[in-house]
């Protein structure tokens, strides 16, 4: 299967089968976007399971919100698990790259830089997605259908869990650029959203749990 043959569009039992494989891609990136899906989806569930209640109707205009922005979230997230499967194509060509000269190892360095910079960015966007998925399970563990509540409880560890994982992808990326400041920049940012996602989960999960235990 070539890149093109989108991610997104493997049936599940296909998408485990090529992750578990020795293939360069779906990986650590492509699984996690997976994940942060998956997360949004449990949220899309119980957030439909509340909308046409009578006793969640003071959110349900609320809850309606959730839903449209879970929907792009989730399509945003397939597109994503593509996306990290093409930046790292350029990557795994620059590594097989002939160094034997100054001239063809400067090309690679150059090449290199570029490849591992790209190979950043796609995991921090998958960051940032899940980040607002985080978001929003703290916002269903105080407005959803509590029949459906431990469906948040557990979104809001895949949403951690995936997040976390999507980080360690930008930081094995920067390790190895040469420009440690743009390096660092996106490690900060790595940083803060791993930060701020473990505070958000936390009171998301201890929210679900205090309902259920």
């Amino acid at each position: 299967m070539e890149i093109k043959d989108t991610m997104e569009k493997l049936s599940l039992h296909d998408f485990l089968e090529r992750l578990s494989s020795k293939a360069p891609v779906p990986g650590g990136g492509g699984a996690s976007a997976a994940a942060g899906a998956m997360s949004i989806a449990l949220g899309m569930m119980v957030g439909n399971l509340t909308v046409g209640k009578k006793k969640y109707q003071a959110v349900e205009e609320d809850i309606k919100k959730i839903l449209a922005r879970g929907e792009a979230l989730k399509k945003e997230l397939e597109c994503l698990m593509n996306k990290d499967a093409e930046a790292f194509e350029p990557l795994s060509q620059a590594y097989g790259l002939p160094a034997n000269t100054e001239e063809e190892r400067k090309k690679r360095e150059e090449i290199m830089e570029s490849a591992l910079y790209e190979a950043s960015v796609v995991p921090l966007t998958i960051m940032e997605k899940i980040l607002e998925i985080a978001k929003i399970h703290e916002e269903l563990s105080k407005k959803g259908s509590r029949l459906a509540i431990s469906d948040v409880g557990a979104g809001t560890l895949l949403a951690q869990a995936a997040l976390e994982s999507a980080s360690l992808n930008v930081f094995i990326n920067t390790k190895l650029m040469k420009n440690r400041e743009k390096a660092k920049e996106l490690n900060n940012r790595a940083e803060t959203m791993t930060e701020s996602c473990r505070k958000i989960c936390s009171q998301a999960y201890t929210a679900v749990f205090e309902q259920i235990h």
